[in-house]
């Protein structure tokens, strides 16, 4: 479907894209992930030629994308793209910014336009949104909207460039369903994301691009499970964890809440995984910790292998295991604790330091 060959652009003298080849085969789901700055986003622009690049080729459906000859738009409206931004025309109605296209360039009638969006729409969970002007929308339904819009002109590949990186974390999932099951649809898809577990579990391979090219790529499920280079196992190893440096006197239960529940979001935690996590951290900060000690190092992470949730106390200053301390409070979070948690295990580090560690159910 695309062959991508020493691909290569720079800005100024600055190389973003330095060496970048793959094969993309029709139908597969290809999830391109990294860190910020290396040129994720830019090789999903080059592959329309939104932004052109300084060497190399890219053969869409047989065609050179960068010769001369080609037609452009015509191979383009074979590609389509959502973006970070939705892009609505505010002034139009969802159904005139989704019929928009179809009739200015496939030259559809309004009739056979209208009925392909209504069932888009439907596609989508918007069906009641025809007639509504973008503003009237949250953005997680304009997302939506730019979804449906983009199936409109019926492409056989779509660009997916971090599609849910604009919306707030309770929104984000309502994107990923909908990107979930267009890709049982057989529609070739590269999405650049940040949603590792949704990469993980929706891709048929995974890109991890670093130092301007594919550093790595392979199956999803290996890459993150045994990634072979230091770079990707670091990264993956990163975005699974989210660490926290918790002060006693100055400790906002509610604010930290909302970024666990931000992490948990991005993890694609359920409801009543959140729930779970909420009860137990809230036992074991304010029953357990704070009150024999004023800073808490915590990390919150995800297991690749048994999806668990995990939560790691470092530094502890105790050679006791705090869950043994037996004030009233203290005990009633000791049983809370252990109803919730798979494993709870104390490691004494040296004559001063030790650390806990917990698996959720």
């Amino acid at each position: 479907m695309i062959i991508i060959n020493h691909l290569q652009k720079k800005y100024g003298n600055m190389a973003v894209l330095k060496d970048v080849n793959a094969t993309i085969q029709k139908g597969e789901i290809i999830s391109v992930i990294g860190p910020s700055g290396t040129g994720k986003s830019t090789f999903l622009r080059c592959l329309n030629l939104l932004e052109c690049p300084d060497g190399g080729e890219i053969i869409v459906c047989g065609q050179n994308l960068l010769a001369p000859e080609t037609n452009v738009a015509e191979l383009r409206m074979k590609m389509g793209m959502v973006f970070q931004s939705f892009n609505l025309f505010p002034h139009l109605t969802v159904l005139e910014n989704i019929t928009l296209a179809p009739r200015s360039l496939l030259k559809q009638s309004k009739a056979d336009a209208e009925k392909h969006a209504h069932e888009l729409l439907e596609t989508v969970g918007l069906a009641h949104k025809a007639n509504a002007l973008p503003a009237e929308l949250s953005g997680g339904q304009q997302q939506r909207i730019a979804i449906a819009r983009t199936l409109a002109m019926s492409p056989e590949i779509i660009l997916f460039d971090e599609p849910t990186s604009a919306l707030d974390p309770t929104m984000v999932n309502e994107v990923l369903t909908v990107i979930r099951n267009l890709a049982k649809t057989g529609i070739t898809m590269i999405i650049v994301t940040h949603e590792m577990r949704f990469a993980r579990e929706v891709s048929s391979r995974i890109f991890y691009m670093d130092e301007g090219t594919i550093y790595e790529e392979g199956p999803a499920r290996s890459l993150f499970e045994n990634p072979k280079r230091a770079k990707t196992r670091a990264f993956i190893r990163h975005v699974g964890m989210q660490n926290f440096i918790l002060e006693k006197s100055d400790f906002d239960l509610y604010h930290f809440q909302s970024d666990v529940d931000s992490f948990a979001e991005k993890q694609l935690l359920t409801p009543k995984q959140r729930k779970g996590l909420h009860l137990v951290l809230e036992e074991l900060l304010m029953n357990v910790l704070f009150p024999h000690t004023d800073t808490v190092s915590l990390s919150i992470g995800i297991s690749e292998e048994t999806n668990a949730t995990e939560i790691d106390v470092k530094d502890l200053p105790f050679t006791q295991n705090p869950m043994e301390f037996t004030d009233e409070a203290g005990e009633m979070a000791r049983l809370i604790l252990q109803k919730r948690c798979d494993k709870i295990k104390f490691k004494i580090v040296n004559s001063s330091r030790s650390e806990l560690k917990m698996i959720l159910f």
